[in-house]
């Protein structure tokens, strides 16, 4: 990971600060329903109003392709940062142009705006040289606070890193220092758990971490291609039988690197995927034909745990089950649960990542008991699979 300057080398009193976050949050009939972004990118913003800059927020929200989409504009967003942050946000209603500069001059120390959504401009995308130059017109320094929007070369996320003084913000500091912790200067033992429906979107992950990590937790619908690889019968269960071969080689690039691979010993069966269906604890490989598995079972809830428990470090992207229906939520719970209690007394250094995996987490109600959650999605997983994201990238340059 590139060395990167943060807002503490920062000379900011007086100056424009252009901050690019991500204020792609969930939105209905013109509300937020969920301000865990903006909640996140507060520290930045009130660090840069302290130190007395005039802050101007850069975004993007959902996909206008180039044009204005009236659901699509940042305007319902303003009063929810400024009540985050403690102070009046004005709104321009552009990102460029006449309409910005005015807001952005009319700015006092201290004070901040928030900018129109980028994407109404097709040279966001683009990473157009001649909207990077309109953007940077607007700023004296570049703060990038958005590590969920870095693995695109977008001219608001790797352009303005070349054209203006770029620094990381608090947000993307403590991201890069998390995943730096987890994979790249970990403390040993490294376990990394991987769950989801399907290997064939997560293949360079599992193929970089077998040779990153000294133990390969495959979870959920994942688990069951890798069971059916080696010859265990898996019902009715999700299975990507086509990718066998794939599985196979998976496993056998991870014991020429010395990386254990734990799959489910026991599992939770049904003949239906719906809340409060029948089921069954089965040996893995009892699994009846007309049943699928829909979670781990305790024996490999217990194996599980006392792995954990020699773990310095944990990488954590999907769930170990269908945890979205009762009672095919409780391996999952259960292992995030120890997960917690590892990182409270042992020190555990866990590191969790993925949508499916913060809503598991909050479910079980433990989300704030880690030592960092990630809240970035395709970042999250470029990451994992060894990939350099530009917008992190260009702050190292």
């Amino acid at each position: 990971m590139p060395s990167f300057k943060t807002l503490d080398q920062a000379d900011v009193a007086g100056k424009r600060v252009l901050v690019r976050a991500d204020l792609n949050v969930p939105m209905k009939e013109g509300r937020v329903t969920d301000a865990t972004r903006i909640e996140r990118l507060a520290p930045t913003l009130k660090d840069l109003m302290a130190k007395k800059a005039k802050v101007v927020v850069l975004s993007h929200l959902d996909r206008p392709k180039g044009k204005r989409v009236p659901e699509m504009s940042l305007k319902p967003i303003a009063p929810v940062l400024g009540k985050i942050v403690g102070a009046n946000v004005a709104f321009a209603d552009d990102c460029i142009g006449a309409e910005a500069k005015k807001v952005v001059d009319a700015l006092a120390p201290g004070e901040v705006a928030l900018l129109e959504n980028l994407r109404y401009h097709n040279g966001e995308e683009a990473n157009d040289a001649a909207f990077i130059k309109d953007l940077a017109a607007l700023g004296d320094i570049y703060v990038n606070d958005a590590f969920s929007a870095a693995h695109r070369a977008h001219a608001s996320t790797e352009g303005l890193a070349h054209v203006l003084p770029a620094y990381a913000g608090r947000q993307m500091q403590a991201e890069l220092e998390a995943l730096t912790n987890a994979l790249e200067k970990p403390k040993k033992p490294v376990m990394a758990i991987v769950g989801g429906a399907k290997i064939s979107t997560k293949l360079d992950v599992l193929n970089h971490l077998v040779e990153k990590v000294d133990m390969l937790v495959i979870g959920g619908g994942m688990a069951n291609t890798f069971l059916n690889a080696q010859g265990i019968n898996v019902g009715k269960s999700l299975c990507e039988r086509d990718l066998a071969d794939t599985a196979r080689g998976i496993l056998a690039k991870a014991k020429k690197a010395g990386c254990e691979v734990i799959l489910p010993t026991d599992a939770v069966v049904a003949e239906a995927f719906k809340e409060g269906a029948a089921s069954s604890v089965v040996d893995i490989n009892a699994v009846p034909t007309d049943k699928m598995i829909l979670d781990v079972g305790p024996a490999s809830v217990r194996h599980l745990e006392s792995k954990l428990g020699a773990c310095k470090t944990l990488l954590w992207n999907g769930p170990l089950g269908a945890f979205e229906i009762k009672p095919f939520n409780a391996g999952t719970n259960a292992i995030a649960l120890a997960v917690a209690a590892l990182t409270l007394k042992n020190g555990l250094v866990s590191v969790a990542g993925g949508g499916d995996t913060v809503a598991a987490l909050n479910a079980a109600g433990v989300a704030e008991k880690l030592t960092y959650i990630s809240t970035a999605g395709g970042a999250f997983l470029e990451w994992m699979e060894g990939k350099e994201l530009p917008g992190v990238a260009a702050l190292g340059k």
